[in-house]
């Protein structure tokens, strides 16, 4: 009786599951206790769980007749040692961690996710195959958001869509662009858990599009391995999946000023005459972008020259050389095509380092520059003949940065095939790897060179080879400028913290200057300050009219004077993973309305920024955060924290307030960074009764040679601020590296919101202004010695 119970008992169960969508057909026989990995055997595979981290479970299927292929084109962690407590009861093994634990329900068969006892994911019908694809299956619960899937002109909430994984240029794009150059196999919840589906060939990121509460990953071969992600913050869950797929090495930090740049510059006497202006109107910049006429007079039948075109460019290494006198950086488009009316098509074909048609022939396609083939990086021949010619250019000729260009690839026939798989295997890795080839050759030839590499498209984990993203070929319209908060957001949450737009928009002959305005003083507060478009329309301030390059220099100035601000924001992407732009909803978890605002984010921990994105609004609406009270940066006028408030714009500047009891520290404007110094620099603090203590930081190195932080050439000065009934005390300490030698410092704190003029300040003359409400206080650093600045206030 007994026995005819639990048969009756197991089989409602499995009537009941089958309805409900699980699989019922996945038959558990039994498991294998490894310590570091369980495998789980069923009746038509084995699965593979293992813990890289109490925050980290990896979980691989092997279909019966398949063997485990171990690569991975994304992960780079090594388990931390961290073993499965297994319990195993009638009907079910759960794995345990101190996080993350596994539950494998054995009839019917499902595998369940939970981080502290919380209930984040299960499969649903687990693998699956159909004629076309091989599927991952998920079920979700009704209410929660998803983000990811790479760069997208999308809602924040991309719950709903179905994203195919395909790297591919949109030119033009505005509000609507499902599908655009970086496809990243990624998916974040609102319930503060990630999945990263960890397998490179094309296919499909169903993210609910069938309206049944169902995650489905497709795709047309390889790994059936994912990582489950968890964490109890946002700026946590970044930094393990960071962790899990690699840190951003620090940028030089010339990487953080204006970039001058165009599609394109035609010859040597135009990039010269171009930074001469720049020079002559007072507006700083660090380096120049030369586009493909560097190579040739015309854009189509030149491409894959890869040599100077003397007509144009006569004398390239003194221009180079004179550039650099002046403290500009010139980098360099290149390109993967190699045009058979190029100079070097012999060469590569000679050399064999293009991608093969089914004959072991050279894959020859037509595309918009010409006749063509393409570069086979996965080969190693094809990797050593690339990187020679960056190693020429960077040792011979002192290029200081390279621009990767249509690198998703643009066009990429199915049916060429690499030295590693097929175009369709490795389409979605071809910027990845061209990136670490770029990345490796600088650690090997230039050890002490921090690269700069921007590029078009990447992968999962492309960050860890020091990449710098570009949203593409966006439109010089309102509708581009829209859509770059929300994927710049979203790509910062994916590892990809340096996404950026081309200022003023690329695409299209419009000549809109309150358009160029606004998309530049948003671009004060994104990681990288790079104005580019077609040539019909100058990107570049200096060649605007009057009032729209003066406005344009104000917020290049303001750029400037934020540098140890910003660079502070790359040492913590570095370190931790952190987005340099952030979601209100990081810091706002239960507010159902932040989990899908891009109309406002945060810079960094201190800033909260209002983009401009419409024509002719004379007011906007700005949601400010509860945790804090805010500063309007411009005037220092207070708004509470917790409401959305309906702000006056000005066309001088963007909606840019500062947290209560924030410090940010400031230098005075200079040209180019080459002047960069914290020998003298401000420190501004943002004084609020209701804060009673807080904390900032600069970091500074050398900013230039790879690893200061790690090499232990490094200082970072930290500030502290306590208030206690009328006393404010400030406190600066200074910790250094091991091979950093101190150096003397002054800085003025300027602190905000001083109303009255304050009784005393201890052992410092102070300057009080009446007019600004702000206290200046000069405070010399003469060694690294902790540093405390005692002031009584009067009564408020």
């Amino acid at each position: 009786m007994i026995k005819l119970n639990k048969l009756l008992f197991f089989a409602l169960l499995l009537s009941f599951f089958a309805l409900s969508g699980q699989n019922s057909q996945r038959i558990f026989k039994d498991y294998t206790n490894r310590n570091t990995v369980v495998k789980i055997t069923t009746n038509d595979g084995v699965y593979l769980i293992k813990p890289y981290s109490k925050k980290i479970v990896e979980t691989a299927f092997i279909p019966a007749g398949e063997t485990f292929n171990p690569k991975s084109q994304a992960v780079v962690l090594t388990p931390n040692g961290t073993v499965f407590s297994v319990n195993e009861k009638e009907n079910s093994i759960t794995l345990t961690t101190k996080g993350l634990s596994v539950k494998i329900t054995k009839i019917p068969f499902q595998i369940t996710y939970y981080y502290k006892n919380k209930e984040l994911i299960s499969e649903r019908k687990g693998y699956m195959k159909s004629d076309k694809y091989q599927i991952l299956d998920f079920n979700l619960t009704p209410d929660e958001i998803l983000y990811g899937g790479g760069a997208r002109a999308l809602p924040m909430n991309r719950r709903g869509y179905k994203l195919q994984l395909y790297n591919r240029a949109r030119y033009g794009y505005e509000t609507d662009a499902p599908l655009m150059n970086y496809t990243l196999p990624l998916v974040y919840s609102s319930k503060k858990y990630a999945v990263l589906f960890d397998n490179a060939p094309i296919g499909y990121l169903d993210l609910d599009s069938k309206k049944d509460n169902s995650l489905q990953y497709q795709t047309i071969s390889g790994r059936k391995t994912y990582q489950v992600i968890a964490s109890d913050t946002w700026l946590d869950l970044v930094n393990q999946y960071t962790t899990l797929t690699g840190k951003q090495p620090m940028i030089p930090r010339w990487a953080l000023g204006n970039f001058s740049s165009r599609f394109g510059y035609h010859s040597q006497k135009e990039v010269l005459s171009t930074i001469n202006a720049f020079k002559k109107d007072s507006i700083p910049v660090d380096a120049v972008i030369i586009d493909l006429y560097w190579f040739g007079k015309t854009i189509k039948g030149t491409m894959g020259n890869l040599n100077f075109y003397k007509d144009s460019f006569p004398s390239p290494k003194k221009m180079i050389a004179d550039l650099k006198t002046k403290g500009i950086k010139t980098i360099l488009v290149t390109e993967p095509f190699i045009l058979k009316t190029s100079d070097r098509w012999q060469e590569v074909v000679n050399a064999g380092v293009l991608g093969k048609n089914k004959l072991g022939r050279p894959y020859e396609f037509d595309f918009y520059f010409g006749h063509t083939g393409l570069l086979d990086i996965f080969k190693p021949s094809g990797k050593k003949w690339f990187w020679n010619i960056y190693k020429t250019f960077t040792k011979n000729y002192g290029v200081a940065g390279w621009w990767g260009d249509l690198g998703e690839p643009e066009v990429h026939p199915s049916d060429m095939i690499h030295a590693t798989g097929t175009a369709d295997e490795v389409h979605n890795i071809y910027g990845h790897n061209w990136a670490k080839l770029v990345y490796k050759g600088y650690q090997k030839d230039f050890p002490n060179q921090r690269p700069f590499i921007l590029m078009r498209a990447g992968y999962s984990g492309s960050q860890r080879y020091g990449l710098i993203p570009w949203s593409g070929d966006v439109n010089r319209s309102w509708g581009g400028l829209q859509s770059q908060p929300a994927i710049a957001l979203q790509m910062g949450m994916q590892g990809l913290g340096y996404m950026h737009s081309d200022l003023g928009g690329f695409a299209g002959g419009n000549l809109d200057d309150e358009l160029y305005t606004r998309w530049l003083q948003y671009g004060v507060f994104q990681p990288i300050y790079r104005p580019h478009g077609q040539e019909e329309v100058p990107s570049e301030p200096v060649f605007r009219e009057v009032k729209t390059k003066a406005l344009a220099k104000n917020a290049i100035v303001l750029r400037y004077q934020l540098l140890p601000y910003n660079y502070t924001l790359a040492f913590e992407n570095h370190v931790n993973g952190t987005p340099l732009m952030r979601p209100l909803f990081f810091e706002e978890t239960a507010n159902k309305a932040a989990l899908t605002n891009d109309k406002s984010y945060l810079w960094g921990h201190d800033f909260l920024v209002s983009p401009v994105v419409k024509v002719g609004l004379k007011t906007q609406a700005v949601t400010f955060p509860s945790n804090s009270n805010w500063f309007d940066f411009y005037t220092d006028v207070k708004i509470a924290g917790g409401q959305t408030k309906e702000i006056t714009l000005h066309k001088n500047y963007i909606p840019t307030y500062v947290r209560g009891g924030a410090f940010i520290p400031r230098i005075k404007t200079i040209q180019n960074t080459e002047a960069y110094s914290l020998k003298n620099f401000d420190l501004h603090f943002y004084y609020d009764a209701a804060v009673t203590k807080s904390t900032g930081k600069l970091y500074n190195d050398d900013g230039k040679t790879p690893q200061d932080f790690e090499k232990g050439a490094y200082e970072i000065l930290r500030f502290y601020s306590k208030t206690k009934k009328q006393h404010l005390i400030i406190k600066i300490t200074t910790q250094l590296g091991s091979r950093m030698t101190f150096y003397n410092k002054t800085v003025d704190l300027i602190i905000h919101n001083i109303a009255k003029k304050p009784v005393k300040v201890r052992g410092y003359n102070f300057v009080w202004s009446l007019k600004n409400n702000t206290l200046t206080i000069p405070v010399k650093l003469n060694n690294s010695h902790p540093k405390s600045i005692n002031i009584k206030l009067s009564s408020q």
